[in-house]
């Protein structure tokens, strides 16, 4: 796939899947903007990884939650790089527990970054895409804004609010030749579930048909395939990359 010349913006981009698609769609051609909230080196070192594909990459500090700060990093990369092309919406948290033990803090947390991060990044790039008549909006949702999970009722939440806005703002904007999609992971192989026991991930895959935990290349696939311009025709959808899980 060919994302010479154009330029993608990834929130959370700095580890896991959102680095893995930052590296396919780089290794396309494509330039990147990394939006990440951890210690300045991860930026640095996601940073430098990228480069070796020899395109243009910045990092950008971005608590894609609060409004203001979300508008001034897209009028940057847009000063920066000349226009934004892609939007890769996967930066998201968790705060997991039961409704029974779940704090109002924990709740606000999970849908100001998953959530509201999405909307404040649409809303912030939606007349730039407007006025070039072109974009890709790819939106990290879950498996479990699908199917739900048992004390992830935030995280679910959040996930399935993605879609709606995806299928909405899609509908919103095919008629400019922006087409806006979300891809919905199952278990993948992340910092996260890498500290599981591998009783807990013997339990995992057992669940699921394809027999194995997926990776953060898998969705990146995926996703660079809903940016690519094979997908040009592919709007308002949710694909599963999760081996089968949610059949």
């Amino acid at each position: 796939m060919n994302f010479q010349d154009r330029t993608a913006v990834v929130t959370g981009g700095s580890r896991g899947i959102g680095l893995a698609i930052a590296k396919k769609l780089a290794e396309g051609g494509a330039n990147i903007a990394i939006l990440y909230v951890g210690d300045e080196s991860e930026g640095l070192n996601a940073k430098a990884e990228l480069e070796q594909y020899g395109t243009k990459v910045e990092q950008y500090f971005c608590n894609v939650a609060d409004f203001a700060a979300s508008k001034e990093v897209v009028d940057k990369v847009i000063a920066d790089f000349g226009g934004i092309d892609y939007l890769i919406n996967n930066a998201g948290i968790t705060r997991d527990k039961l409704v029974l033990n779940m704090e109002e803090s924990d709740f606000d947390a999970v849908i100001n970054v998953n959530l509201k991060g999405t909307f404040n990044m649409i809303k912030h790039t939606y007349k730039h895409f407007m006025k070039k008549r072109f974009g890709r909006i790819v939106s990290t949702s879950s498996i479990v804004g699908l199917i739900g999970n048992a004390g992830q009722a935030n995280y679910a939440a959040s996930k399935a609010g993605i879609i709606g806005m995806t299928k909405s703002v899609a509908r919103e904007l095919a008629g400019r030749g922006v087409t806006v999609n979300a891809v919905a992971p199952g278990y993948i192989g992340t910092d996260m579930t890498n500290a599981l026991s591998d009783k807990v991930k013997e339990t995992m895959k057992a669940q699921i048909p394809a027999k194995r935990i997926g990776t953060p290349e898998d969705v990146a696939n995926v996703v660079a395939f809903l940016c690519s311009d094979e997908a040009a025709y592919v709007t308002g959808e949710v694909i599963r990359v999760d081996g089968g899980l949610a059949i």
